[in-house]
């Protein structure tokens, strides 16, 4: 079975030593998570990862979600008792509001979470991710009594949470949703329509599901300035604020899929379920996007999380598994062959994920304290610099992490060589969880899209320019020191591709706009990579900075650090090359060049 430990100490070094985390004792919530408190709860998630979720996820795997005549679905054996300790646990309301029983601590710590329980089991994770992305609707967008009466229950876990987008005919182009939504009268709406694709749409694992569904109400123009958002519940409150009378809300199927096979996918029948209007008519899109941003900074975390459960397995069957002989003699002679760690390609192989996974848990983390500075600092202009910051995060972590995270499972599956493709490794199913993570919330095309149309431009490029400007100033603090000339020479040669990409887009998109789209998603890769790159300086620093007293692994780290510099860092270049071809030549060929061969 495969294993899987999740990575404490490192997370508590980037909080503390890179981060600055504790320097953030005057927001609200922080004050309380201070370096014992971080660390016990910490371990303490980790240690129900462990014991409680990976022993799951092969089950969850293998047997999949049923769904019984009556439209109800039962999860995996064991999940709902999973389910229930983890939320009895504290661990869905971690960042919660205390007015709704939630623990007030700091939003990092929740991202932490998200990425031990997805490489514990992803599939199992999605569950409560998905009541937390609800949490956050409600508490930006509801009213008050909405607040009331479903906020305490959903921060607790006892009631779930799901977002209904996607339709048959609409899947980007959301303007094209058909759900209609009907005035009763009463204040409430009638919501009828099928959504598809709904992740943990009917489950057993909580007493009631609330549904954030985009309907248009009736007479409201097409597109998407006509969408609403709904709330609308699997079973309608009572009186006393607990689950009652059935809404006309069904599951109508259990998708047939790749990976997740523990999550319950569902196609979703609203047939004149009793619906609520959340935030303002027509505003539904803008509204959802609340709900989207932090889903799809979760994704995020997902590729990253499975590019490290993917590469502990690796590692340790590199370490175990005998085959040959090292190119420059015998390792171990003794032996009738060495462990295939001895040979370059393999060390390369999981090198290079190392250093991404160390790089990208920093940007992770300091994203998710971005996200704490927007929501909990009283200061207006570091409000505005971390919304600027986390704009313009988003889609590349969305993008970058999952797209590298599915290529590391790949390139761990190598490692295994053929048992990598047989179940009993388990390695084979991190491939077919990890892929769904650069489709869903929004493909990557689109993040790449969202990077290049609308995050760049926005506010006149001030996001974007704040941007350089800190990393610029970070290569020029550390460019005198020897010590730290392996990480910053690249990070500078990265910056310079990245601002060169930028001014080519500034000169040439404008007139002609499929410039950037043809070029988008390898901007996000050059902006992703500079942004892992500068946390790599940010890192080596802190280790360089402990002196003699660091630890043989974060020593180790430095050397994984080396590597993503001098392998991976290079690719800058490539995707500059790529940016400034342009869009001429894959536009001037007709469509049907792309037609099937006969």
């Amino acid at each position: 079975m495969p294993s899987y430990r999740p990575p404490v100490d490192n997370v508590l070094f980037l909080l503390a030593d890179v981060l600055g985390f504790y320097r953030h004792a005057d927001l609200p919530g922080f004050a309380e998570a201070t370096p014992d408190v971080v660390e016990a709860v910490l371990r303490e998630g980790a240690r129900f990862c462990e014991e409680e979720l990976v022993p799951l996820n092969r089950v969850g795997d293998r047997e999949g979600c049923t769904r019984h005549a009556d439209g109800s679905v039962a999860t995996p054996e064991g999940f709902r008792e999973a389910y229930r300790a983890y939320a009895a646990g504290g661990w869905i309301g971690l960042a919660g509001d205390p007015a709704h029983g939630g623990q007030g601590l700091p939003y990092v710590l929740s991202g932490v979470m998200s990425e031990f329980v997805t490489s514990a089991n992803m599939a199992f994770g999605m569950y409560p991710g998905l009541g937390q992305a609800v949490i956050a609707v409600l508490w930006h967008h509801g009213n008050e009594e909405q607040k009331r009466i479903y906020l305490p229950k959903l921060v607790s876990g006892a009631w779930a949470g799901t977002m209904n987008l996607t339709e048959p005919q609409a899947g980007t182009d959301v303007g094209l949703i058909r759900s209609r939504a009907t005035p009763a009268g009463d204040g409430t709406f009638a919501i009828s329509g099928s959504k598809i694709f709904i992740s943990g749409g009917e489950h057993d694992l909580a007493d009631n599901i609330v549904h954030m569904v985009l309907a248009r109400i009736d007479g409201a123009p097409a597109g998407t300035r006509g969408l609403s958002l709904f709330l609308v519940p699997k079973f309608l409150p009572n009186a006393d604020g607990e689950a009652g009378t059935r809404n006309a809300v069904t599951c109508g199927a259990l998708e047939k899929k790749m990976g997740i096979h523990g999550n319950a996918t569902c196609v979703m029948n609203y047939e004149g379920a009793t619906g609520w209007l959340i935030g303002e008519p027509g505003k539904g899109l803008r509204t959802m996007f609340t709900m989207l941003n932090e889903a799809r900074l979760v994704v995020g975390v997902q590729g990253l999380a499975m590019s490290e459960v993917a590469c502990q397995n690796a590692a340790l069957y590199a370490r175990q598994r005998r085959q040959g002989r090292a190119l420059t003699g015998a390792a171990e002679p003794e032996a009738a062959a060495d462990p295939i760690i001895v040979h370059p390609d393999i060390r390369r192989t999981l090198a290079e994920i190392r250093g991404f996974n160390i790089a990208a848990r920093a940007l992770a983390l300091s994203a998710a304290l971005k996200a704490d500075i927007a929501r909990r600092s009283p200061d207006a202009a570091a409000r505005e610099a971390a919304e600027d910051c986390l704009g313009l995060l988003t889609p590349v972590i969305k993008g970058v992490f999952t797209d590298r995270g599915f290529q590391n499972t790949v390139a761990a599956q190598q490692v295994f060589g053929g048992t990598g493709y047989i179940a009993e490794t388990g390695v084979e199913q991190f491939v077919r969880d990890a892929r769904i993570t650069m489709i869903y919330e929004g493909t990557n095309g689109i993040q790449a899209l969202d990077l290049v149309g609308r995050k760049l431009p926005k506010d006149g490029g001030r996001a974007i320019t704040e941007f350089f400007q800190d990393v610029g100033d970070l290569v020029k603090k550390h460019e005198g020191d020897e010590a730290l000339a392996l990480f910053v020479a690249p990070l500078n040669r990265g910056l310079d591709d990245l601002q060169q990409a930028t001014v080519w887009f500034m000169a040439n998109a404008l007139g002609n706009p499929d410039h950037a789209g043809a070029g988008a998603t390898d901007y996000m890769h050059l902006f992703g990579l500079v942004a892992l790159g500068e946390m790599w300086v940010r890192i080596a620093a802190a280790i360089l900075a402990k002196g003699e007293v660091a630890p043989e692994a974060l020593r180790s780290d430095l050397a994984f650090g080396r590597v993503f510099m001098e392998r991976v860092m290079p690719e800058t270049a490539l995707r500059l090359a790529r940016i400034t071809a342009g869009a001429d030549t894959l536009m001037a060929m007709p469509a049907e060049a792309f037609a099937d061969l006969p």
